[in-house]
């Protein structure tokens, strides 16, 4: 688009400096090319006529030919308006510009009335309906003023509905002046714009020119061009972000040196050797995956995801045993003590058949320990660190550090990962391996993490058994509690988990001690111990409290999310969430994987109140039905969306996205990806005429995506 897409808004005809303070609040539109991509989220057919005597109150929008009969003023509060079209009478009603509408609507006189019917005491009404004179033979609509190349905004066939909020429609920007105001940016814009992508692309997808594309978002001449516009713009968006993300990327790996890891090593053959079960199938081309990123000689930026239990520990151990094979050291960050702490229990069981010293940094380590851990760290004897944001300390300083592991990701800003790369001391930055357990769908990695190379565990290893998932309402809770006691006369332990969301802290609080003293009371020591872990402990208490849970001393641990993540109790069998439908799938699904982890078969019981919301229903059908991490992630997306995934924390995306969805459109990303691809194998600064105007499409601030992996 040309200069006339960066007018402020308040100069377009129509809308001044009040309504454009207005639509820049309500919906963040400040200029005209702004409001040219604000598009329609749906469409009514204004071109279809339905006879009166077919309309009912469950009819959607309508749209109708009909003669005024008569008006009456009632209560001098309200117009009635009764219309006739010779197949029957309807009701108009009108509360508000009484006088202008009555003036108007004058008997006998024939006009289209549209609005959606509603049934007030037994009759059928159209309550406010738009009104609009009889289209004459001669009269020009959108479609024919398009060829004298401006665009009337009146046209009667398929009507473009734009996002709204009741400000703006009680400032008078109704659906019909939202129209008329995106007719008048786009003659003022139209002109000027230019395309964004290569001829070859849009003769190679088949993608219309994005004047045709906008022209027939907003106003389309028949649902065929609907539908041309809709792929040109939702690809376009697509691949300019699939583009600014791998750009990046393959400027990276054509930059940046890596440290060349060539061995595997003795330490890893004999960790590998004493393992007590076989890798999965899965794990093992993960390995192979990371052993070709560590030998390239360029740096690897890789995301390992993994459903909860799918192993990524293990794989995190050998990743770190062949940096130490080739003389360098390795660190893993944790976003919690609690982690850190499970992740260093279990990496020094794998190590005890090697020689490598391992050790633990966490903000509770004493002062001695730190000076020891530092001193070991400087001097090379610590190869292997396992920690919290300790380890981005400045006192830290390692003597070779060429592997940086880093655990849950999404918990992390990307300023202190990379304070850790600039911790390296070997002329090139450490190879970089993100692990997640919140399963992330592939189209949403591809975004999120478009720079990265994504491998998955999607197997499960041996012997884990599938976890049992009921949904309990509140009236089955002494069955619930007998359950309990069963299983713990089975000698089983059982996590009672509470929500605890920080808006109502007090209230959430209020919740959980009351939630507290009902197991007390249920489970009496003796013989019952009951463990309490949440927020409000310091790090000492909680650590005390899971310590006796996790070693068998206490039968149930009562506790806020700060189990989610971390806690591996393989006697656990039950998984108890109270007011499960505040929680969000990737917490529930987080959650329940911390049952599941022994041998035992394991249940999961989802405790609501008898009043769902459809939603939180879907969700607790999804959790009953399905164990499988990513195909709830997946639905997770298309219930909420992919800037509000919880357990992703994401605030948005890389680049806002206006019409493309990552939810339903995959398989239209896919083809932008591998387009994005083909073009910057051959041109990776996209420097040649051809690609002209992708590269001045790419310099607009919407694509200026932070690049952390520079800093590395």
């Amino acid at each position: 688009m040309g200069k006339e897409a960066d007018t402020d808004i308040q100069f377009l005809p129509g809308v001044g400096p009040k309504r454009a303070k207005l639509l820049k609040q309500e919906l963040g539109i400040s200029t005209f090319g702004e409001m040219v991509r604000l598009y329609p989220f749906r469409y009514i057919d204004r071109s279809h006529i339905m006879p009166i005597c077919e309309v009912t109150s469950d009819s959607a929008y309508i749209q109708i030919r009909a003669r005024v009969l008569s008006s009456e003023l009632i209560d001098g509060k309200r117009l009635s308006v009764i219309l006739d079209d010779g197949t029957g009478r309807i009701e108009a009603v009108f509360f508000k510009g009484i006088k202008w509408v009555s003036e108007k609507l004058r008997p006998s006189e024939e006009f289209i009335f549209f609005g959606k019917p509603s049934e007030f005491n037994g009759r059928i009404n159209l309550v406010h309906p738009e009104i609009d004179p009889v289209p004459s033979a001669s009269s020009t609509g959108a479609a024919n003023s398009r060829s004298r190349g401006t665009i009337s905004g009146q046209g009667q066939g398929l009507t473009g509905i734009y996002p709204s909020t009741e400000k703006l429609k009680n400032a008078g920007i109704t659906g019909k002046v939202m129209t008329r105001l995106q007719a008048a940016a786009l003659n003022a814009v139209l002109p000027e714009t230019r395309e964004t992508l290569t001829g070859e692309i849009m003769k190679s997808r088949s993608l219309v020119p994005l004047q045709y594309a906008l022209c027939n978002i907003h106003f389309p001449t028949d649902t065929e061009a609907l539908e041309k516009a809709r792929r040109r713009l939702k690809f376009e968006e697509l691949f300019f972000l699939q583009l600014a993300l791998l750009k990046q990327k393959y400027v990276r790996c054509r930059d940046s040196r890596g440290i060349p890891m060539p061995k595997v090593g003795e330490d890893f053959r004999k960790c590998y050797a004493a393992l007590p079960f076989d890798l999965t199938g899965a794990q093992k081309r993960v390995v192979r995956e990371i052993r070709e990123d560590l030998k390239s000689g360029r740096q690897m930026n890789r995301l390992l995801q993994g459903d909860v239990g799918s192993g990524k520990t293990m794989v995190a151990v050998l990743t770190a045993l062949i940096a130490v094979g080739n003389g360098f050291q390795a660190c893993i960050m944790a976003p919690t003590e609690v982690l850190a702490q499970q992740h260093y229990k279990n990496i020094t069981k794998y190590l005890v058949p090697t020689d490598v010293r391992a050790a633990l940094l966490t903000g509770s380590s004493k002062a001695a320990e730190r000076r020891d851990i530092h001193q070991g760290l400087q001097d090379g004897s610590i190869s292997i660190i396992v920690g919290t944001h300790a380890l981005i300390e400045d006192n830290v300083v390692f003597r070779n550090l060429g592997l940086a592991i880093i655990d849950e990701q999404h918990r992390f800003g990307v300023e202190q990962r990379a304070r850790l790369w600039s911790k390296t001391t070997c002329g090139a930055p450490p190879h970089v391996l993100v692990m997640t357990a919140t399963p992330i769908p592939r189209t949403l990695a591809m975004t999120l993490y478009g720079d990265l190379d994504v491998s998955v565990i999607d197997e499960l290893p041996p012997g884990r058994k599938p976890v049992q998932t009921i949904h309990a309402f509140e009236n089955r809770r002494d069955a619930l509690f007998k359950f309990m006691r069963d299983q713990i006369a089975l000698g089983r332990q059982i996590f009672v988990v509470y929500p605890m969301i920080f808006e109502n802290e007090k209230m959430d609080y209020k919740n959980l001690e009351q939630g507290i003293e009902q197991i007390v009371k249920a489970f009496p020591f003796p013989p019952y111990k009951t463990a309490i872990v949440h927020g409000k402990q310091t790090n000492d208490e909680k650590k005390f409290n899971m310590d006796a849970f996790a070693a068998g001393r206490a039968d149930i641990l009562v506790a806020t999310t700060v189990i989610e993540v971390g806690v591996d109790v393989p006697n656990a069998s039950v998984m108890v969430i109270e007011s499960a439908e505040r929680f969000g799938l990737s917490q529930l699904h987080q959650l329940r994987g911390r049952v599941g982890r022994g041998s035992e078969k394991s249940f999961c019981v989802l405790m609501t109140g008898h009043r769902l919301s459809k939603e939180s229903k879907q969700r607790i059908d999804l959790m009953c039905r399905t164990e499988n991490g990513f195909e709830i992630a997946e639905e997770d997306m298309k219930m909420r969306g992919p800037g509000d995934l919880e357990g992703t924390q994401q605030s948005g995306l890389p680049i806002s996205l206006n019409i493309a969805s990552l939810a339903k459109d995959g398989m239209l990303l896919n083809e932008a990806r591998a387009c994005a691809e083909a073009v910057l194998k051959t041109d990776c600064n996209l420097s040649s005429d051809i690609n002209t105007p992708l590269r001045e499409e790419l310099r607009k601030d919407k694509y200026s995506i932070k690049d952390y992996s520079k800093i590395s």
